[in-house]
């Protein structure tokens, strides 16, 4: 199975991406986890990436659809995967298309988990409180919120015109939105 997780930051997606992943027995590609090792190994990728995460920015397109094509060229990925954090753009889904069309794959669906914006920033606050992760101030926090909604919300409404959009509502406990995710992915 060949899937993307959409949803704004901290709505669960990586969470609920691991269990997905075990479920159908596929990887968990997450953009936001390649881009994290490549900071803590201070790779150039890494120093770049640093220096626009902590604006709030985006990574570019062209830096991030290198590292998702050579991620899903490699032999675990040839069954299917989890997308998580990719694609963020039209742009993106475009190129998204082009590399699975070079296997004759394609998505087979893509789960949106709707969660409220203040749900969101209360828990990335906390997130960040824990984890101990500098990239996620409040006002870091509502500018990657917003660059969501303008760049990545529109993804849903294509996803859902070709039919592939299943909508689950991010909101309480882990447990519950899994159940959520899974009946909703299996129906």
């Amino acid at each position: 199975m060949r899937l993307i997780i959409l949803g704004p930051p901290g709505a669960g997606k990586g969470t609920q991406a691991t269990a997905i992943a075990q479920h159908y027995g596929i990887p968990a590609v997450s953009t936001g986890d390649i881009f994290r090792a490549n900071i803590k190994n201070e790779t150039e990728l890494g120093l770049q990436v640093k220096e626009i995460l902590a604006t709030g920015g985006y990574v570019s397109d062209d830096i991030t659809n290198a590292i998702v094509e050579a991620r899903l060229d490699e032999a675990d990925a040839e069954p299917g995967f989890l997308l998580d954090g990719y694609p963020r753009t039209t742009a993106q889904v475009t190129a998204l298309d082009a590399m699975l069309a070079k296997s004759d794959h394609s998505i087979d669906k893509v789960l949106e988990l709707v969660v409220d914006d203040e749900v969101v920033v209360q828990r990335l606050l906390k997130r960040a409180e824990l984890e101990g992760r500098v990239d996620d101030t409040e006002d870091v926090i509502r500018e990657r919120m917003a660059i969501y909604h303008r760049e990545t919300e529109p993804l849903s409404d294509a996803y859902e015109a070709r039919g592939l959009l299943v909508t689950v509502d991010g909101e309480g406990e882990v447990e519950d939105v899994a159940r959520r995710i899974f009946a909703a992915l299996d129906a």
